[in-house]
């Protein structure tokens, strides 16, 4: 059996729903501290939702490095690597909880019981990204093998708290690393980011994202006698026109525009013949680097001053847009994909949010990577088994092409 194979059977196999890890992490120390990486074990949160976090290290040694024979594609020639006397680190970044299953009877085998069909594994985190973490953890074991001294520092920052609140997760480890001092310089986060072939896509930023909770007030009142009441629901209904027509910026080359979306509306006491008091509605900006949150924020109050409402309005800011453009990073997971996979990946910022807009506050190279993600969070999640050691063989061959460079 593959050696991914078999370190993602056994994580699949723990029942690690967030806030568990269920003993994941205590597998990847244990596969981890014999190769010399420095593992460090963080719980946080109240008893109540128990977040377990994962830093482990390995430091790189400079004196070591010894310039390749021959460079590996897309990177500079041999005899213009120099040493910068400055070690940097590459860091493998991921989560080991997962969502809940759904219903058990419409699983066609249990989720937590790794199942082959038809050249595919079943089970809850096979895609959503358990598998990218034994990838991750086989292409170190590899690397180092073959480079039992590399220059190149690699760590691993792993959380059970990534599909939850993700308060005690990876934004707590990076203001920790932070306050430490510790200088992070690339970072792969394993999330499936592939859409129909390994590899046809890595996540090279994200979008930032900000939800608001307006509260509309007007006066309730009989229904059949509107004029001694005031109804939020009409009063609103004009701005929340202008809002969706709005443009609130153009996108530029690497992000599309901002969006603005309503998802949920609450007005009413349930009763047919009551004029409301208050309207409450949800709402969430998708934004890009053109705009920032307090000139969304500033726009839309003002919507609502036009509109003479009176309103209450709380802002939640869920992360900043990031960015890492072509460079390092992303020649160097490029041109690993292509040896592997004969693909041109295209950089995407669709999607989603992840831990990657905590990571880049100190990282400024971040980028997604990982398998095909048509069934991530569903019933029968499932991955390609093919698919396994080809995506080990891309982190793997990272490693090796910043081996190469990052001393350049």
């Amino acid at each position: 059996m593959s050696r991914t194979l078999h370190l993602a059977e056994q994580l699949i196999s723990r029942p690690s729903v967030t806030p568990e890890d269920a003993d994941c992490q205590a597998m990847l120390i244990a596969r981890l501290a014999p190769l010399g990486f420095q593992c460090e074990t963080i719980v946080s949160g109240p008893e109540s939702f128990r977040v377990t976090n994962l830093w482990a290290k390995r430091e790189g040694n400079l004196k070591s490095f010894r310039p390749p024979a021959q460079a590996a594609p897309g990177l500079a020639a041999p005899e213009l690597i120099a040493k910068t006397g400055k070690v940097k680190t590459l860091v493998f970044a991921g989560h080991t909880d997962v969502v809940p299953t759904g219903p058990l009877d419409q699983w066609q085998s249990h989720p937590f019981t790794p199942s082959h069909r038809g050249g595919k594994m079943y089970g809850r985190g096979t895609a959503d990204m358990k598998t990218s973490i034994a990838a991750m953890v086989v292409a170190v074991e590899e690397f180092l093998a073959a480079n039992p001294t590399p220059a190149l520092s690699i760590a691993f920052l792993v959380t059970s708290d990534e599909e939850g609140p993700a308060v005690d997760g990876t934004v707590m480890v990076c203001e920790q690393l932070k306050a430490r001092g510790e200088v992070l310089d690339y970072c792969i986060v394993g999330e499936p980011t592939s859409v129909d072939k390994l590899g046809d896509m890595i996540k090279n930023g994200r979008r930032g994202t900000m939800s608001g909770k307006l509260t509309v007030k007007g006066v309730q009142g009989h229904i059949a006698y509107p004029h001694l009441a005031k109804n939020p629901i009409h009063l609103f209904a004009p701005a929340l026109a202008e809002l969706v027509a709005t443009e609130w910026d153009q996108g530029n080359a690497f992000f599309p525009a901002t969006s603005w979306q309503v998802s949920n509306i609450h007005g009413g006491t349930g009763a047919s013949n009551v004029i409301p008091g208050e309207l409450v509605v949800d709402f969430n900006f998708r934004f890009c680097t053109e705009s920032t949150p307090e000139s969304l924020q500033q726009r839309l109050q003002a919507v609502l001053s036009r509109h003479q409402l009176e309103y209450d309005l709380k802002w939640t800011l869920g992360g900043l847009p990031f960015l890492t453009p072509p460079g390092t990073l992303v020649d160097a997971v490029r041109g690993a994909i292509q040896a592997e996979t004969g693909l041109q990946t295209e950089l995407s910022t669709t999607g989603g949010t992840s831990d990657g807009r905590f990571i880049a506050k100190i990282c400024p190279q971040v980028i997604e990577f990982g398998p095909i993600n048509a069934t991530i969070h569903k019933i029968n999640e499932h991955v390609l088994v093919s698919s396994l050691d080809p995506l080990k063989n891309i982190y793997k061959g990272v490693l090796e092409r910043l081996e190469q460079v990052e001393v350049a």
